[in-house]
């Protein structure tokens, strides 16, 4: 795991494999709240530090092969029958050892060069929903009518609780969530989202309807601090769940905020580009994306939606759309893992 939405991906499939006696080792990368969630949970872990996000290229390559020698040593050690998760290495040491390496994966290859490049070729198989093109490694497609937000946020698994949340927030009568993703990523490299200056054309906007809180990777301004969102990462989607609307510049954030009901807009500079976020978008019509080159575009909706207090309900329709053509994702990826380990 390097990022915090991979815990929530593959939590309950780790949950059922422990129930059931299956021994499962996560490894995981410090990246923003992701320790923080891990620790709410009894799992065997082996935690590394953060990717440095400096030092370019080279570091990048650097960094690889140095996590791929200690996963190298930890698969000699603990013999899996299987290795599934988003990180390149898995492959490369699946493929040294003679172990299956599964890549969970969510996002068209073209937008992820790198892993595709690097990853594909080696893995065993990639689990991907049906609209998701993996090109040039389609052949290893396992595909199914999902999404990854619907491995946790599905009603099988979550049911929102309101009385979870902090008084201030279950008093609202409306409340609003803005979300600032940090976009270091390698595929992140030369693309925007929400800056300060728009987040306070936002709040201008958004504080006249209801409460607006705040949830970012990166370091918040003075100006900004006093809206940060005031609950444990691991209640992040019940907070979602009862918010009248979401605008952010993280695509998984979109995703969940859209396979909840809640209206879903999206800014960042990977509108378009993205299989699974445009069939949220024009099939079922839960989320909207707008380019950064179009800030006027997007206070415009923010306003139109902001005064709207009956969009909520419209959306809680269209979400019922969306689980009548859409699976449990979590008991097909386990249905896999089993099919797939049987055969080390």
């Amino acid at each position: 795991m390097g990022h915090p939405a991979h815990y929530h991906n593959l939590k309950n499939c780790i949950r059922i494999l422990q129930d059931r006696g299956d021994e499962v080792l996560v490894v995981a990368r410090g990246k923003d709240v992701l320790f923080d969630l891990i620790d709410c949970e009894d799992w065997n872990v082996v935690k590394w530090p953060a990717r440095s996000v400096k030092g370019g290229k080279f570091s990048l390559a650097l960094n690889i092969l140095k996590r791929e020698s200690k996963l190298l040593a930890l698969a000699r050690k603990f013999r899996p029958h299987l290795m599934a998760g988003t990180d390149l290495g898995i492959t490369h040491v699946g493929r040294l050892l003679g172990i299956p390496s599964i890549i969970i994966n969510e996002d068209d290859s073209k937008a992820i060069p790198l892993l595709a490049r690097l990853a594909f070729p080696h893995a065993t198989a990639i689990l991907a929903p049906n609209c998701c093109d993996q090109s040039p490694a389609n052949h290893k497609k396992i595909g199914y009518e999902g999404y990854h937000e619907l491995a946790y946020l599905h009603p099988n698994y979550f049911q929102p609780d309101k009385t979870m949340l902090p008084e201030r927030m279950q008093s609202a009568e409306r409340y609003f969530i803005i979300r600032f993703a940090s976009l270091h990523a390698h595929h992140d490299e030369g693309r925007s989202g929400i800056d300060d200056e728009l987040a306070s054309q936002l709040l201008e906007i958004l504080t006249p309807h209801g409460e607006v809180f705040i949830t970012s990777e990166r370091t918040l301004s003075l100006g900004l601090e006093s809206y940060r969102l005031p609950v444990h990462p691991a209640v992040i989607h019940h907070a979602m769940a009862f918010a009248d609307l979401y605008i952010g510049d993280s695509q998984t954030m979109a995703a969940e905020a859209a396979v909840l009901g809640v209206p879903s807009i999206r800014f960042n500079d990977f509108v378009g580009e993205l299989a699974y976020l445009d069939e949220l978008e024009y099939k079922y019509q839960l989320t909207k994306g707008i380019r950064t080159s179009q800030s006027d575009d997007l206070l415009k909706i923010v306003s139109e939606w902001s005064r709207d207090s009956s969009l909520k309900t419209h959306f809680a329709k269209k979400r019922e759309v969306l689980l009548e053509a859409t699976i449990d994702v979590s008991s097909r990826w386990i249905e896999v893992f089993d099919q797939l380990a049987g055969t080390h």
